[in-house]
């Protein structure tokens, strides 16, 4: 089942098209990832799904309702991780998570709950109670992420998720968003990083200039192109990632 369907996506910034006439589908419960340089079009595409900003033409359905016409549905519906730090910071970690529960309407009794369970998924429990200034980045990271789980989300949009953090906390992000896919929650990310690419996603689409190059599994595209997903990249655009940190 296809829970997001893009028909002829585009979108103009002025005289610029930032995406140009793109097609794909997303299936329930996969990873679906998109790469490319920055400026090739994929935080736009992510903001278009999530009904952040709409599309100057094309079709875009995400749990068969139009991004256009049902926008307040669809956002009840996922959970969003941006590229950037919008966290509060006049409130405490925990307060960060509840304040933002009242987007959904939930209950300060069940986001209480929720928060607290989410805290110990990402492994900042024992900071519930201080002001997130007093975080480093890899923290804020988990707790964006925590956020964008309070509503229960069936669609996870992660746009850069482990981008500035060190390896151990990138790979901890890794094993958590790799929790959630075994629990059958469907996720689709930008990322700039090969080896994120090659452990989470089921099927990625390259971008590059606002166009989808190719869509394929990263195991069918290495097989195709030889080498890894970087060298996969390279040949396909002749650009080259930002390479995995030591």
């Amino acid at each position: 089942m296809s829970i997001v369907i893009a028909r002829g996506l585009t979108k103009d910034y002025d005289s610029l098209r930032a995406v140009d006439n793109i097609h794909f589908e997303i299936q329930q419960g996969e990873c679906f990832g998109f790469l490319g340089p920055n400026g090739a079009g994929k935080t736009t595409v992510m903001k278009i799904i999530h009904c952040f900003m709409q599309p100057t033409s094309g079709d875009v359905e995400v749990f068969g309702m139009d991004v256009t016409k049902n926008p307040s549905e669809i956002k009840f519906k996922i959970g969003v991780m941006p590229q950037d730090d919008n966290l509060d910071p006049d409130l405490s970690v925990i307060e960060n998570l509840i304040v933002y529960a009242r987007y959904f309407d939930i209950p300060k009794k069940i986001s209480l709950s929720a928060a607290s369970n989410l805290l110990d998924f990402v492994e900042l429990k024992e900071k519930a109670n201080v002001n997130i200034k007093s975080l480093s980045g890899g923290m804020k990271r988990k707790l964006l992420l925590a956020r964008a789980l309070i509503n229960n989300p069936e669609l996870l949009i992660l746009d850069e998720p482990t981008t500035g953090l060190d390896p151990h906390t990138r790979r901890s992000v890794w094993t958590k968003l790799n929790n959630l896919k075994a629990k059958g929650t469907a996720l689709i990310l930008t990322s700039h990083y090969m080896e994120e690419a090659e452990r989470l996603c089921d099927r990625v689409a390259i971008m590059d200039s606002g166009s989808i190059v190719t869509i394929d599994s990263p195991a069918a595209l290495m097989e195709k192109h030889g080498g890894n997903l970087e060298d996969v990249y390279l040949k396909i655009t002749g650009q080259r990632l930002i390479e995995e940190a030591a």
